[in-house]
């Protein structure tokens, strides 16, 4: 059989500017210049005899036709790399650049202390760590992976549960001393309330108290709005009025009495934590050891009976 190495190098363009979204992206990731990666493009395009981009001044988006070759032989592509990794060792090795998205309040509180050990475990790695308020697209951005807090979001992401934390309704002796102590969910619609910005709805988060099979919500009203969570919890603690915090993190503030749990007998509502992964079959060892990290971390911050680490946490998110 004739290898055509021309082809194969187009198809290799092809992939890069459709996973990266832009060419001077893919120019980047290839070593090559962006006019270097618009005249592969435009080679391959004459080879196959379609129209593979749809250009404009800003940005690249696959055709029809260059949708359908890309799925064909990405799967291809893959393959390739992952026998190139395993011939030459490096899917064994925690070595390079790893960029993670991260979820902000759990890399202050959950991983920070902990990264000198990781980054004196695995001399040979390179670690960004990018804190941002939401997922995006993992490939255009160049993450390997995200952890991040809530359901993971609809599309072709593999996600693996890392944790359910519960999350509490508190506040500080100081605003229970002035203003009491709500004796059920319902009457928090009195008190002041801090409240937090949901980013995807633009919308505070609803309030909902769990007890068993029983759930009742709260209508998301409240003086005070916020979208920091170290902001939400100094202003609890400085009597501003009643939050809902996750458990994970503040621990420590609770046992100092700096907050009090006002509705211990309503624990049932969880919040999850997922690591969130491009589909692709293979994941490098430093993207398995950093995972692993986020476990041992959370070891030591979680309440065992919340933690989820099984493989049987990871599943895949489709369009629906």
């Amino acid at each position: 059989m004739t290898f055509d190495g021309r082809l194969f190098s187009g198809i290799t363009v092809l992939a890069a500017v459709a996973e990266s979204g832009s060419f001077v992206r893919a120019a980047d990731a290839l070593g090559l210049s962006p006019s270097g990666v618009s005249r592969a493009v435009s080679r391959l395009e004459k080879r196959v005899g379609v129209r593979l981009f749809d250009r404009t001044t800003r940005s690249q988006t696959l055709t029809d036709e260059g949708r359908r070759l890309y799925d064909a032989v990405g799967p291809h592509l893959t393959g390739i790399e992952e026998a190139a990794s395993a011939a030459s060792g490096s899917a064994n090795v925690v070595q390079g650049k790893l960029r993670v998205n991260v979820d902000p309040f759990f890399s202050r509180t959950v991983l920070a202390s902990r990264l000198p050990d990781f980054l004196a475990r695995h001399p040979d790695l390179s670690l960004e760590l990018i804190m941002r308020d939401d997922v995006g697209d993992l490939v255009a951005d160049g993450f390997d992976l995200a952890v991040r807090f809530g359901p993971p979001p609809m599309g072709t992401l593999i996600a693996r549960k890392l944790l359910e934390t519960r999350i509490i309704t508190v506040a500080s002796p100081r605003y229970v001393a002035e203003h009491g102590q709500p004796g059920k969910p319902e009457e928090v619609g009195k008190h002041q309330r801090i409240m937090f910005y949901n980013p995807v709805t633009a919308k505070p988060f609803e309030w909902e108290f769990h007890r068993g099979k029983k759930v009742t919500k709260i209508p998301a009203e409240g003086r005070l709005l916020v979208s920091d969570v170290e902001t939400m919890l100094g202003a609890c603690i400085a009597g501003a009025g009643i939050a809902q915090v996750m458990q994970i993190g503040v621990e420590q503030v609770m046992h100092d009495g700096l907050l009090v749990d006002l509705f211990p007998e309503w624990p049932d509502e969880r919040f999850p934590l997922y690591a969130l992964f491009p589909s692709r079959r293979h994941r490098a060892a430093k993207v398995e050891a950093f995972i692993n990290f986020c476990l041992e971390s959370l070891s030591a911050a979680a309440p065992v009976a919340h933690r989820q680490t099984g493989l049987r946490g990871e599943r895949r998110q489709r369009k629906s």
